[in-house]
């Protein structure tokens, strides 16, 4: 009992001691949808007395207007082999990867020329960090390859291994350093660690358009998924998932209170908990 209460202070103190290093990491307001609702309506509202007004717009307008809703990072790349390498139910074609290392190289070596900046909005550094976290957890098992287990790669999580511009990262960074720290719990089932009680590595990447969507589906894909959580109305059997990040998910209310959000049955609030070993067996295509 005491050698458990040790690791969880632990866990705690060390995922309290990641930074980001510099990098402006914006924040998901608390508030969001009723922000997004209030600015739709009032969008509507400029519609619609904009209704009759003429407005001159010049080919260079236009051309402006383009570059500003270009998305600053092209994850194209990516998105080509996750599409390739990657089973619509998650698992993953390290051989692929392995045999074609120099595209992801090549991809994790344009990500770390993208340095994140004030400029960027909140999704484009949700999708980018995503992205940065997931491509370089399947170059670490690739250059390791063959392994059964990330677990069994020397320090896999704490050792410096990515790069955003000049500074050095590992992946803890990028989770608890900066993806932990956007108030944003649904990128626990976003991010990948190439293990089967992991939520899925989706074969899309995520992109300024897409991360919100992405996200929801990620989530309510892995709460309801039999082999990664057992609900019932009155007993659950959760993934540790869960547990190791209580905080990020109870912010406003319990664990049940957060996955009644996504669950397709309605838990009862006083459902007894447990929690599912966590396996961590590479997520391997067969």
């Amino acid at each position: 009992m005491k050698f458990k209460a040790l690791i969880i202070i632990a866990f705690v103190s060390l995922t309290s001691c990641f930074s980001a290093k510099g990098l402006p990491i914006k924040e998901t307001p608390e508030d969001s949808k009723e922000s997004v609702e209030k600015e739709d309506s009032a969008a509507d509202e400029h519609n619609t007395s904009m209704d009759n007004v003429t407005v001159d717009v010049t080919a260079e307008d236009i051309q402006i207007d383009k570059q500003i809703d270009e998305p600053k990072v092209d994850h194209s790349a990516w998105d080509d082999l996750l599409k390739k390498y990657v089973a619509d139910n998650g698992d993953v074609n390290y051989k692929g990867f392995k045999k074609d290392i120099q595209s992801l190289n090549d991809y994790v070596n344009y990500l770390a020329t993208q340095i994140p900046s004030e400029s960027w909005t909140l999704n484009e550094q949700l999708a980018y960090f995503i992205n940065v976290y997931n491509a370089n957890t399947i170059k670490l098992i690739a250059d390791n390859y063959p392994t059964k287990s990330i677990k069994d790669i020397n320090n896999p999580w704490l050792k410096n291994r990515i790069k955003i511009g000049k500074e050095d990262y590992s992946l803890a960074d990028i989770e608890n350093g900066i993806l932990r720290k956007m108030n944003e719990p649904r990128i626990h089932f976003a991010i990948n660690c190439a293990s089967f009680s992991c939520p899925k590595l989706l074969n899309t990447a995520y992109t300024t358009n897409n991360v919100q969507e992405l996200m929801e589906r990620a989530t309510r894909e892995f709460i309801n998924n039999d082999s990664k959580n057992k609900l019932e109305r009155d007993e659950v059997k959760i993934s540790e998932i869960f547990k190791w990040y209580k905080s990020d998910f109870t912010e406003n209310g319990s664990v049940i209170d957060y996955i009644n959000q996504y669950s397709d049955i309605n838990i009862f609030p006083n459902a007894k908990i447990n929690y599912i070993n966590y396996d961590w067996s590479l997520n391997e295509q067969n």
